[in-house]
């Protein structure tokens, strides 16, 4: 019987990893609701002006130059809506997905949060998020008046 060599071992644990590694990044992408979520975008931590609450779990976080940013906890975070203080917390001062923290303090106690993802938002998906969780009514459009159109009159069968 053929006893395996060192180096196999070592082609199928690598190929074993890059496999899981690929499978959690599509994962990822599927999840949010049809959001797609990147986990390329960074906040400088210098540069952050403020932030709003969406819900539990989700903030939109404004840097400078006034971008915003769509920023998902890992988890959800039930002082969030009540915090006295929310703080952003990273070892390089950038805030990036899955190496950085958000620190609630809800006056109860301090909670360290795990970022998951960071996504720098256009104009219209930041009111697309507003709208999506309540903190903004949609843009209501009114269809346009029907033209009426000469000798697309409706004709009745016998």
């Amino acid at each position: 019987m053929h006893k395996p060599s060192i180096k196999q071992i070592f082609i199928v644990f690598c190929s074993c990893y890059l496999l899981s590694c690929a499978a959690t990044n599509e994962d990822a992408k599927e999840s949010e609701e049809g959001w797609e979520t990147r986990g390329g975008d960074c906040i400088s931590q210098m540069s952050i002006r403020d932030y709003q609450v969406l819900d539990e779990s989700n903030l939109i976080v404004t840097g400078s130059a006034r971008r915003k940013y769509h920023v998902v906890l890992s988890r959800r975070a039930f002082g969030l809506r009540s915090s006295w203080r929310v703080a952003f917390q990273s070892s390089t001062g950038q805030i990036c997905s899955a190496f950085s923290d958000v620190i609630v303090d809800d006056g109860m106690g301090v909670d360290k949060i795990r970022i998951r993802s960071v996504r720098q938002l256009t104009p219209d998906e930041h009111d697309d998020l507003l709208v999506r969780f309540g903190k903004k009514e949609p843009d209501v459009e009114q269809a346009p008046e029907p033209v009426p159109i000469e000798g697309a009159e409706v004709e009745e069968l016998d």
